[in-house]
């Protein structure tokens, strides 16, 4: 699992776009390094605000030019990006015949479609369907329970500041040793998985987004883990936290990154984590608790429990029903690529999952000031599903979230 975070990360780092961005001056603290490389923008005097409006990120060098042939998809192989078709033009194929591939892949708003698509697959509705956070979460926003009042941090990577999803949402953007350029991939999806407006969990929670790259790239031009700046992101939220009003705290940090192993300075984030939970604050990262993400067919209804698989890169892993499933694969979220524009992911990684779950913790903040990760884990697995699979070597999965039961049996304490 860690493999493939890893992969991601650098993977994410490379896609990023190398055109300028637009930066807004800003006085920075003497302890600040900054480098060609590496960007350190604080707000100034604790005034919190946009330091810097990173260009939107180009993707159509993916596939330059119109395709004049669609990857096959390997079932047999892990690896990812198989199918992409993100800002592809495929005006000039034939695709009625390629279902079986064209249900694994990614694209975004500005994948140009051909004419002749197969029966049932429709982009469009994968796309509607992947907005959705699914599992009746719309359901408890309809009932004024969208994580209002409810601080939440992300730390990750350059952010598409003003996309439709979260624009509104967003109440700092600032970036402490941060390499990207333009907006990443990354970060637009988990700020919209969190609190976007409507792909969210947590829709009108506040956002405090911290753009931060966790190492360095050596001469040799391999990637050296560094998590000393990730610690300092975390202690740059507890100050924050410090200058907000009763009633507007940040609840929870969400970290979309395995911590540990043989990644320098791994400890000094732990130890940032509890001067974190000290004030109040909740870090979620990829192994923070016992949790695993879900898969669902792109085609199926997101609010129908009976919709979700095992999740794609653990789906060959026997599993003994002892992890909280989340939703993670097939989802739309908000793209890099224009404030205006969606992507779907048919592989999503626990990256996903880790803002799904952080957005459901500032829903559980809202019906409950007072509550604890301990009380919302306990109620999160008391309230939990189990379904039954076919074709698998195990009759059943579970314990998979239900977050409309997880709320209201949470707004019920005592």
């Amino acid at each position: 699992m860690k493999k493939f975070f890893c992969l991601l990360m650098i993977m994410v780092v490379l896609l990023v776009g190398c055109s300028p961005t637009k930066v807004i001056e800003t006085e920075l603290p003497e302890s600040s390094e900054q480098s060609e490389e590496y960007k350190t923008l604080l707000s100034p005097n604790n005034k919190l605000g946009i330091v810097r409006k990173p260009y939107a990120a180009d993707y159509s060098f993916i596939n330059p030019g119109k395709m004049t042939e669609l990857p096959s998809y390997n079932p047999d192989s892990d690896e990812i990006w198989q199918i992409d078709l993100r800002s592809s033009d495929l005006t000039n194929l034939d695709l009625s015949e390629r279902f079986e591939d064209l249900i694994y892949a990614d694209f975004d708003s500005k994948t140009q479609w051909p004419d002749k698509l197969p029966d049932g697959f429709e982009p469009k509705m994968i796309m509607e369907l992947g907005k959705n956070p699914g599992l009746g979460l719309r359901e408890l926003h309809e009932k004024g329970i969208t994580g209002k009042g409810i601080g939440l941090a992300i730390i990750d990577q350059g952010l598409l500041v003003d996309h439709i999803e979260y624009k509104k949402q967003l109440k700092m953007y600032e970036e402490i040793h941060c390499s990207d350029e333009n907006a990443a991939m990354h970060g637009p999806a988990v700020a919209s998985i969190a609190v976007g407006k409507t792909v969210g969990v947590a829709p009108e929670a506040d956002l405090y987004y911290i753009a931060e790259t966790h190492g360095v790239y050596n001469e040799q031009g391999e990637f050296d883990w560094d998590l000393s700046w990730l610690a300092e992101s975390i202690d740059r939220i507890v100050e924050i936290n410090k200058t907000l009003p009763e009633g507007k705290k940040i609840r929870v940090i969400s970290i979309s990154l395995g911590i540990g192993g043989e990644m320098n300075d791994y400890e000094k984030v732990f130890d940032s984590i509890e001067k974190a939970k000290q004030d109040g604050i909740y870090t979620i990262y990829v192994e923070t608790d016992r949790y695993l993400g879900l898969d669902r067919d792109p085609l199926k209804n997101p609010d129908d429990v009976n919709s979700f698989a095992k999740g794609r890169f653990w789906k060959n892993i026997r599993y003994n029903n002892d992890k909280l499933l989340i939703p993670m694969d097939s989802r739309c979220t908000a793209s890099p690529t224009g404030v205006n524009d969606y992507v779907f992911y048919r592989d999503g990684g626990m990256s996903w999952a880790v803002p799904y779950v952080a957005g459901l913790y500032a829903l559980a903040c809202q019906v409950k000031p007072d509550i604890t990760p301990e009380i919302f884990w306990s109620y999160a697995f008391e309230t939990s599903d189990t379904i039954s699979i076919d074709n698998s070597n195990e009759e059943q999965l579970g314990k998979i979230v239900n977050p409309v039961r997880l709320i209201e049996n949470i707004e019920k304490m005592k």
